[in-house]
């Protein structure tokens, strides 16, 4: 049988739980979360707002880690691009993400091209790996497919290429 806690001192000054852990410096806790994983200074900065520092002192602790090199939003950059070209998605969705953890537009172009991915190829691999190597002659189907990869963020030419691209393999196969 369990026995009740003892509630006779003072309210709330009596056991192991009421005490807090003091916060760690915004310094301490943004390295602590680089530590797990990159982050985009934007991320850092909004991830210790939210936390509770103050803007002076998170601005600071940020300004110290890149001088330390210990936070990069380029690298972050080519973190991210690495990461998401493995997932198969396309250079419009990754340069979406990237904006959205606050990387500037040249910085985030420069971290697709230095990652050096032929989208065509990739595109094709990830549609063969969806649908397989038979063409679609079914129009709503094709529909289905082409919005597959642009929700994937390949643009419309890439999409197009391929989609046309297996048409066109369906009817030289039709005459040999």
């Amino acid at each position: 049988m369990r026995r009740k806690r003892d509630d006779s001192g003072a309210a709330g000054s009596s056991g192991r739980n009421d005490r807090k852990k003091p916060l760690p410096s915004a310094y301490g806790k943004a390295l602590g979360l680089l530590s797990r994983r990159e982050h985009s200074q934007r991320e850092l900065k909004r991830k210790l707002d939210h936390t509770g520092y103050e803007a002076d002192e998170a601005d600071q602790a940020l300004e110290k880690l890149q001088q330390q090199s210990f936070q990069s939003d380029e690298r972050f950059a080519h973190v991210l691009v690495r990461s998401r070209v493995g997932q198969g998605q396309g250079p419009r969705r990754i340069l979406a993400e990237l904006r959205t953890h606050g990387i500037a537009d040249a910085e985030a172009r420069q971290a697709l091209e230095e990652e050096g991915t032929d989208w065509l190829v990739l595109a094709r691999q990830i549609y063969r790996r969806r649908f397989g190597s038979d063409a679609s002659t079914d129009r709503q189907e094709t529909h289905r497919r082409t919005a597959f990869l642009l929700r994937r963020g390949f643009d419309a030419a890439t999409v197009r290429a391929i989609t046309h691209a297996d048409d066109v393999d369906d009817s030289a196969e039709e005459f040999d």
